[in-house]
């Protein structure tokens, strides 16, 4: 394997939606400045949006207000939020979609020419395009993009971050990238948890399964401060496809229904004495019908008109064609029979729930020179797409400051031998254990004894202290794993990268003693909310040298 040094202001990793529009920004306000975008696929069809989207889920349509948006968020997530930084988003929210929709995203409008409504926060567009839009507008700039580049590990000089380290799929290079500034926005971890859908179809799954939580591995074995891997995200979904239910249930106005027809949220609103139940609810009243012996569940869209199911069908082409295609080989239309529902795996993910790198106002992490914007950005739930365009407007417009007068880092050639003989390490080996089995080991471990799909998503002591017993000798397995070309060397390095993942997450699991967040995180040997006491973040530093985990508490930020 070569080696390729390439020099850079700014170093971004990731090329979704977020490392796009932060490419673009940085160039609005440094023409000058060189930027490097190092991408695991392509840039036109990569991260979470590759399929599309058919809404913008965080806008200020009118009559809302970046308090009003803060406020619901804060109720959404039981009172634990970082109010600084969901207020800091919400007040541009309005502007990047703007911004997005002069690159050329069609977004849907009524006669007099505003937006269309989806919701209170949110707006319909036509997003199947969505990222080879903003593509396109990387293209525009002078940025050098590395398609098929896998981040495997920061530089780091024990002071600052100085750039990163990448493996190059289709050329077998190594990458070394020196950066003055590098903003991580390689989204989540899927892959962590058993899937619902296993053997050939194991990727047909919610989140993208190529987003391995590399960006939050990277930043965990420097010792970056995280925070919030315990709010877990579960999404509630169309089964098999794991088509989104909101474009049912908001989008349709299509009720949940269990298997004797009954609405069994409206049963559960009452049970709650007749308040509205938060998001995750409609995922926690949808296990307990199944557990109760009253599912499968559904979404009842035998009551739509022709217009209201051929608008569906429309909508779920923009983001999630599937299902149409599921439709149709079965030889079945949503009038005719309801849509069957069910919860996923869990993810870690800091754009609807908020496990991510601990960061201040300006998205600043706790390591000098390393920013983190959008989904592995930690601390403000709920801020999608849009959120993730402002946080990185955000942290393009911080890195361009802190890196004025700066020059960059030498690389010690120890460091990058160092790096390369533990990137090509599984294909070096003649005999050992695949990808595939640490994979399904890691999977078994995490659904079986940290609340996955099989335990109802709960959670309690002493399955938790067994999943961190666990782990650490699968952990140990890690020199082990072979592979036998570039595709399963980069199997062995996201399993890697997902074990420091599961690690930090069952820490975080077992730490916070209470249930905060219905099925995200709950706990059957403290099933209370406890306000006294947990109303705080719960944050965590690894230790490289000890091989430990140290377990921080940070109070709520006004």
């Amino acid at each position: 394997m070569g080696i390729i040094p390439v020099d850079t202001d700014i170093l971004i990793i990731g090329g979704g939606a977020a490392g796009c529009f932060a490419a673009v920004e940085i160039y609005k306000r440094s023409p000058n400045c060189r930027v490097v975008i190092m991408e695991k696929a392509h840039i036109e069809r990569s991260g979470c949006l590759a399929m599309g989207l058919n809404a913008i889920n965080a806008y200020l349509n009118p009559g809302q207000t970046p308090e009003s948006y803060v406020s619901f968020v804060e109720r959404q997530f039981e009172g634990v939020i970082r109010k600084d930084l969901v207020y800091s988003i919400a007040q541009g929210l309005n502007e990047v979609v703007k911004d997005v929709e002069e690159m050329g995203l069609p977004i849907e409008k009524n006669e007099d020419g505003t937006y269309r409504r989806k919701g209170k926060r949110s707006i319909r567009i036509f997003g199947e395009r969505l990222k080879p839009i903003l593509a396109e507008a990387v293209k525009k700039t002078p940025a050098q993009v590395l398609n098929r580049v896998v981040a495997t590990n920061f530089i780091y000089n024990g002071k600052r971050v100085c750039g990163a380290f990448g493996y190059g799929v289709r050329d077998s290079m190594l990458y070394v990238i020196r950066a003055n500034a590098v903003i991580v926005a390689t989204g989540g971890a899927s892959g962590i948890y058993r899937p619902n859908n296993t053997g050939e179809a194991r990727n047909l799954m919610w989140y993208c399964p190529w987003n391995a939580g590399t960006g939050y591995a990277m930043g965990i074995r420097i010792g970056a401060e995280m925070t919030s891997f315990e709010n877990r995200f579960i999404a509630l979904r169309v089964k098999d496809v794991h088509a989104p239910t909101g474009t049912i249930a908001v989008g349709a106005g299509s009720r949940q229904i269990n298997a004797r027809g009954e609405d069994y949220l409206e049963l559960y609103y009452k049970h709650l004495g007749g308040n509205k139940c938060l998001t995750q609810h409609r995922l926690l009243a949808t296990v307990e019908e199944t557990k109760a012996g009253r599912g499968p569940c559904f979404l009842d869209t035998t009551t739509l008109s022709e217009a209201e199911e051929r608008r569906l069908k429309e909508d779920f082409l923009s983001m999630n064609p599937q299902i149409i295609l599921l439709w149709a080989s079965e030889g079945m239309n949503p009038k005719k029979r309801p849509v069957e529902v069910q919860g996923t795996e869990p993810f870690i993910v800091g754009g609807h729930c908020q496990s991510g790198y601990w960061i201040d106002k300006e998205r600043r992490t706790t390591i000098p020179g390393l920013y983190a914007v959008g989904e592995v950005a930690g601390g403000a739930p709920k801020k999608y797409v849009s959120g993730s365009w402002v946080e990185a407007r955000i942290a393009a417009a911080t890195a361009l400051d802190d890196i004025q007068g700066r020059n960059l880092e030498d690389v010690d050639d120890e460091i990058i031998q160092k790096e390369k003989a533990r990137v090509l390490a599984p294909l070096m080996k003649k005999s050992g254990i695949s990808p595939q089995q640490v994979r399904e080991r890691l999977q078994k471990i995490m659904d079986e004894f940290a609340g996955g799909v099989s335990m109802s998503y709960a959670l309690h002591e002493e399955r938790l202290i067994e999943a961190r017993r666990l782990l650490k000798p699968l952990k140990e397995h890690r020199k082990d794993i072979v592979a036998v070309n570039n595709y399963h060397l980069i199997e062995a390095l996201e399993c890697i990268d997902r074990i420091d993942v599961a690690r930090v997450l069952v820490e975080h699991l077992i730490y916070r003693k209470e249930t905060r967040w219905a099925c995200y995180q709950t706990r059957l040997d403290y099933p209370g909310k406890d306000d006294n006491r947990w109303l705080v973040f719960v944050n965590s530093v690894y230790n490289p040298d000890t091989d430990e985990i140290k377990m921080i508490e940070r109070p709520l930020c006004s």
